[in-house]
């Protein structure tokens, strides 16, 4: 019997990208009109991202306003607007899996774009945006010079990169660190007395952190070690969600390999593994295994993995957190994070500054509007600034630092004491004092 929406939790079944149907143009021309149908019958997206909005219009500018009067060249806009921040599917969408209608639009978008990067529809400047490690070994190295040309206020530098690459002149663009976390992190090591210690976690610093913010890594190293966490830490390359992005699937699986060998070494130690940015902590739980469920490394490191807001958490929940959290000097407001949400965890974020005494909190539950490349580029700038929401007090918080970097500058309060958003772990060291 046929069931109008469903209650049950969402699932989502393996990606079968090497099926060589995946890419079959007609084929995913079926399966877009299906899921459009459906879409155009529910209309609850409406208010998500851009995708929707056009997909609704192209259809009502119809003749006959129907899924089947939709010509096929009308796709690609929709799915350009997506950003693959799966709230459609986690908080929407009636008609996600175990529903018979079995809709998945994120998913569906990617197999579109991975059709595309089969044709070589994607653009060279996105390609080469994906490479992170490389790019970011080249940024750490020149790191005062490249900072100096990507500042937004260098104006004519930000020109002349608008018009070679794309990027839009107006995006503030990731600094890069003077060092890596890795290596700020064997001189805190140095520093601190080997001691046996009951919890023991391993940071997988990610990409960003360990070469564009590593004040959070520095955050959630003191943070873990004033709790008396034993600390360790590991970064063999990037979780692979830029390649993710722009439907490179070979290497997001290539990726996945390398970092995986390297993290499970700690958990066949008894570690957890810990995660300081909300993208890549979704990768490792939820995309890796989708990916490669017949992988069995994978699978024991995705039951084995936390994001660290998480993993405060379950300290504070099970033998409390060392004492001495202090109020901190103005409110918060703390973004809950798309890909922080996709991991079915609740608002650890929010939970986790609410420990701290008196804290004026503000929480936004909707999608920054950055989606990795997606908010820097001049095609698709606007649309980010669009969907993007904010509400402003003196410290401003998110567990994803594309999307944080994107509210701040969405925000109008000059008041604003960081000059893009703090990750939530930051706001809580800065209340211990550390």
């Amino acid at each position: 019997m046929s069931k109008e929406g469903g209650t049950q939790a969402p699932i989502r079944y393996p990606l079968k990208f090497r099926d060589p149907d995946f890419i079959n143009p007609e084929k995913i021309d079926q399966e877009m009109r299906r899921v459009f149908d459906i879409c155009h019958g529910c209309r609850r997206c409406f208010n998500l991202c851009d995708s929707f909005p056009k997909l609704f219009d192209f259809i009502d500018e119809t003749e006959g306003g129907e899924v089947s009067d939709l010509s096929s060249d009308k796709f690609k806009p929709v799915v350009d607007a997506c950003t693959l921040c799966d709230m459609c599917f986690m908080t929407k969408c009636p008609y996600v899996p175990p529903h018979e209608f079995d809709l998945d639009f994120p998913h569906l978008m990617l197999r579109y774009r991975t059709a595309q990067r089969k044709n070589g529809d994607i653009s060279k400047t996105a390609n080469q945006l994906t490479q992170i490690d490389r790019n970011s070994k080249i940024g750490i190295f020149f790191s005062f010079f490249i900072n100096w040309i990507t500042n937004v206020k260098n104006k004519f530098a930000r020109k002349v990169l608008e018009f070679f690459t794309g990027i839009d002149k107006r995006a503030i663009l990731p600094k890069y660190n003077k060092e890596t976390f890795a290596n700020y992190f064997q001189k805190f090591k140095k520093n601190i007395l080997p001691k046996h210690k009951e919890r023991k976690v391993v940071i997988y610093s990610t990409c960003f952190v360990n070469f564009n913010k590593k004040k959070t890594g520095e955050a959630a190293l003191k943070v873990l070690h004033h709790n008396n966490v034993e600390v360790e830490h590991s970064y063999a390359g990037c979780c692979g969600m830029p390649y993710l992005e722009q439907a490179d699937l070979d290497q997001v699986t290539k990726q996945a390999e390398l970092v995986s060998r390297e993290l499970i070494k700690y958990v066949e130690k008894g570690y957890k593994v810990v995660t300081l940015t909300a993208s890549c902590g979704l990768m490792l739980k939820f995309e890796w295994p989708l990916l490669m469920p017949n992988d069995g490394i994978i699978k024991k490191l995705s039951q084995n993995t936390l994001d660290i807001d998480e993993y405060v958490m379950d300290i504070a929940n099970k033998e409390g957190l060392v004492d001495g959290l202090k109020e901190i000097d103005g409110g918060v407001t703390v973004h809950n994070a798309c890909h922080a949400r996709a991991q079915n965890m609740g608002n650890k974020a929010r939970d986790m500054l609410k420990l701290i005494p008196n804290i004026k909190l503000d929480v936004v539950e909707r999608c920054a509007g950055h989606g990795g490349t997606f908010g820097i580029m001049k095609e698709t700038h606007d649309i980010a600034n669009k969907v993007g929401k904010r509400k402003n007090n003196k410290y401003m918080a998110s567990d994803c630092p594309l999307a944080g970097k994107h509210i701040k500058q969405l925000a109008d309060d000059t008041n604003i004491v960081n000059d893009e958003a703090v990750h939530p772990i930051e706001i809580v060291s800065k209340s211990y004092r550390l």
